[in-house]
């Protein structure tokens, strides 16, 4: 037993040494060895890429795949490198005989080698003492040289051959094992060096000639056979820029963006380098912008630079490689052909120098750092592309400027959409077109970004999505040399009004906004802030009785914590849940929903959303058929409990006898107090009468805003509405209306009075648990009416466009919910409400 744990032990120790001086080549040899073990022993697998000589000891990938650089490979079986076949048995049983360097390159088919060797008097030095790795080429690789090559060997005697052939021997054995990646090796040939590169996929090249055949070992050293013939290196990529007439544009890139140096530098790069054919085939315009910025030129050349050498022997896949300009670019073959970015445009290949390769490309590689953002549009989104040239957005931005472009993708373009009025299609496209460069690093949840048409655009940042307003994006941003390109799913819907306005307006809510009135919350759905609200539409109280909504708005206490339940802090769309999973979103009353968003659709405890996404200036809203209530809060009353039995039926309620809820403080709503102070104006003109509703209008020529002031002064007072119309450059017209006993005063001050004071300052509502507030009677009566919208309703620049075209439009940008809704359109005049409290001798509330 211990005998056989001690060998077990020592066979494990051996193995682990035996991996840990092994090399990708040599592991690749190993696998090939699995894949043949049914041949017989010391049999290795290659692939020959169909109608060429070229064989590979192949990664898992090509192996399974049948192919090689796209082409169809066909598997080989052959004596592992260092073995024999032996007639009348399977496999390569026999080791290979092994001789001296000059002995073996016999065995190893490297004849023409051996024969030039013998030319040049090298015979008894490679056969003597001595320890040498030979790079040997291949036969086939003497016969591919070009015919001006072998015409200058021949022409010029032994001496050119006797030198070319010593290039191609080190006084050192190394194993391929020993050949490390980036690697440099004097030569016998003057200490000229020898660069080596040892890959991930097991190929290893010497001044990028593959050795196709490794590891012969000889009694003085090692035989590797490689795939050409190598010749002595160019002294940089600089100099080979400098003195090849083809690169003569690429060379005053070079020299213009002041990189002439970091091509000299003694480092490792790749350059594919376009040639002068490849600039020509750029536009005019862009190729002078080009020329003209050196910021943009050095990008321009930085991408054409990787930081590692890559030969082509060694690309027999596509494979992702990053730039010194900071982007990645995808290096692949197809065939004998190199490709770049997926596209063939290599005409030459491996030109090596001492601090690189070169392959020469008949286009120039465009990075989005060297393109101006319009530029950056892809296919996906060629018809916002095309609608913002067709518009003239496109020439708004200027080269000199920088922008954020929200593009959304092809599918947002519906036909009602392209079907609108252009004017209207314009307006909405510059929303789109945000006036500041903000990539995606930049952005941040509750920014503010302001576009083309004058809109502040909402950011929303979510666990697994960035959103703005509606619309969240997709993966694909860019940035370009003058500003960030996002991919959006679809068009933005900024925001335009209220909660409380959209419910208004919406008509489906009315029982809902009775009810927050009654629990004193209206000014919850008006006041500034983030909210996500499920609001129950009137269908949903439609078992009650007036009994039972009398009842319930009779405890206010019980009736705050239902419709608060109905509120969470923030704003959730549905393109910001995270899909297939439940959300919990925190409510204001203080448990939480749950929330689920699969397949473009919302569920919310398990009760479905028909139509969400409804976007106001101070939150979201989510449409729900039934009341919410939380599953785990217990009901303390039996009228109350018969009364929730007739709302909610999707969860079996819990009766606690006596159990009452907490009371939720409102520190949540906000109150706003506006004081302004004027001072005299030239001329005071009295009227005294009896009170009524005064109506004063002052117009101005020019263009007009419009600013509507509703004031509740004190109890049982009258209430004065003020309209101005102030022109461009002329006089503001104040107006101060007091109201007091039986008479009424009205001043109007002509001129421009000096405001002298101006407070603005918000508290935190002060109301009872009852509900009370201030001014409770005049308040609830005002915003009993409703505001009229549609008579602030307005377009800037488009007078003309009618309103059910302005319904219509919004609507269709709204469209991907279940169900159409009207929209509400924001004057583009500002509209600010105004109210003014007075504190009287009555105790606060």
């Amino acid at each position: 037993m211990v005998l056989l744990f001690t060998a077990t032990f020592t066979i494990l120790v051996l193995s682990s040494l035996d991996q840990v001086e092994s090399s990708a080549y040599d592991k690749i040899v190993t696998h090939s060895r699995i894949r043949a073990k049914n041949e017989g022993p010391n049999v290795c697998a290659l692939q020959q890429v169909m109608a060429t000589k070229k064989k590979y000891f192949s990664t898992c990938s090509n192996w399974y795949k049948k192919s090689i650089c796209g082409k169809k490979a066909v598997a080989l079986y052959e004596c592992c490198p260092g073995y024999m076949k032996l007639d009348g048995h399977r496999g390569c049983p026999a080791v290979a005989p092994i001789d001296t360097v000059f002995g073996t390159l016999d065995l190893v088919h490297a004849k023409i080698t051996q024969q030039s060797l013998d030319l040049s008097k090298l015979r008894e030095e490679l056969s003597g003492a001595g320890s040498y790795t030979m790079f040997a080429p291949s036969d086939d690789a003497w016969e591919g040289l070009d015919p001006e090559s072998k015409t200058a060997l021949v022409s010029s005697g032994n001496t050119a051959l006797y030198s070319d052939l010593i290039y191609h021997i080190v006084n050192k054995r190394l194993l391929t094992k020993d050949l490390k990646n980036e690697m440099t090796l004097n030569s016998i040939h003057d200490n000229h060096n020898l660069y080596i590169n040892h890959y991930s996929n097991g190929v290893v090249t010497v001044n990028c000639a593959r050795i196709i055949h490794a590891n012969q070992v000889a009694t003085n050293g090692v035989v590797h056979v490689i795939d050409r013939v190598i010749s002595f290196v160019n002294p940089t990529i600089m100099d080979v820029i400098q003195t090849n007439d083809d690169l003569a544009t690429l060379n005053t890139v070079a020299l213009r963006s002041g990189l002439q140096g970091l091509l000299r530098e003694s480092r490792h790069y790749t350059l594919f380098a376009p040639t002068n054919e490849a600039f020509r085939k750029l536009d005019r315009d862009v190729l002078e912008r080009l020329m003209s910025d050196t910021t943009i030129l050095q990008a321009l050349l930085k991408y054409h630079l990787l930081n590692s050498v890559q030969c082509s022997e060694a690309i027999m896949a596509g494979s992702v490689y990053g730039t010194l300009e900071g982007s990645n670019i995808e290096i692949g073959c197809d065939g004998e052909s190199l490709t770049v970015n997926g596209i063939k445009m290599v005409l030459k290949k491996d030109i090596f120098t001492s601090n690189g390769v070169i392959h020469l490309i008949d286009q120039v590689l465009m990075p989005d750092s060297a393109m101006q953002v319009t530029e950056l549009i892809g296919k996906s989104q060629n018809i916002f592309r095309d609608m913002v040239s067709q518009l003239g957005l496109s020439a708004a931005m200027q080269s000199e400027t920088e922008y954020t472009i929200l593009a959304p993708l092809n599918g947002a373009f519906s036909e009602e959409v392209m079907s609108m009025d252009q004017r209207l299609l314009k307006i909405i496209l510059e929303n789109h077109i945000v006036k500041l460069r903000v990539s995606l690093s930049d952005l941040y949840n509750g920014q503010l970004l302001e576009t083309l048409g004058g809109k502040l655009l909402r950011v929303f940042i979510y666990r697994t999505a960035v959103c703005i307003e509606n619309a969240c994006m997709v993966r694909g941003s860019r940035e370009g040399s003058n500003g960030i390109l996002h991919l959006m799913r679809s068009l933005i819907q900024p925001r335009e009004t209220t909660i409380y306005e959209q419910l208004f307006k919406d008509g489906r809510f009315k029982i809902f906004l009775s009810l927050m009135e009654s629990a004193g919350l209206t000014d919850l759905l008006k006041q500034e802030g983030l909210y996500t609200l499920f609001a129950p539409i009137d269908a949903a109280f439609e078992t009650l009785t007036e009994k039972d909504i009398a009842l319930l708005k009779s405890d206010i206490n019980t009736l705050r914590t239902i419709l608060l339940y109905h509120f969470s802090n923030g704003v959730f769309i549905n393109g910001g849940l995270e899909g297939g999973v439940t959300n919990l979103l925190t409510t204001i009353q203080g448990n939480s929903l749950q929330v689920l968003s699969v397949n473009h659709s919302i569920h919310v405890n398990s009760v479905e959303v028909p139509d969400f996404d409804l976007m106001a200036s101070n939150g979201v809203v989510h449409v729900v058929k039934t009341i919410l209530y939380p599953q785990d809060l217990p009901v303390g009353r039996e009228d109350i409990l018969v009364l929730l039995k007739k709302l909610i039926r999707y969860i079996q309620l819990k009766f606690v006898s006596g159990y009452t809820y907490h009371e939720i403080p409102l520190t949540f709503i906000k109150r706003t107090i506006t004081t302004h102070v004027i001072e005299k104006g030239p001329e005071v003109k009295v009227v005294t009468g009896e009170p009524s509703i005064t109506k004063v209008t002052r117009k101005i020529k020019g263009d007009h805003s419009v600013t509507k002031v509703r004031k509740v002064v004190g109890r049982d007072h009258s209430v004065t509405k003020v309209r101005k119309v102030v022109g461009r450059g002329a006089s503001v017209t104040k107006v101060t209306r007091v109201t007091s006993g039986d008479q009424s005063i009205t001043k109007v001050a002509e001129g421009k009075p000096s405001i002298t004071k101006i407070t603005r300052h918000t508290e935190t509502h002060s109301s009872s648990s009852d509900g009370e507030i201030d001014t409770e009677g005049e308040t609830k009566r005002l915003m009993g009416e409703g505001p009229d919208f549609s008579k602030i309703v307005t377009l800037k620049g488009s007078p003309d466009l009618h309103e059910s075209e302005s319904e219509r439009s919004t609507r269709i940008i709204k469209k991907g919910h279940s169900k159409k809704r009207a929209a509400i359109r924001q004057p583009q005049g500002s509209r600010q409400r105004v109210r003014l409290v007075r504190h009287d001798s009555r105790p606060s509330q």
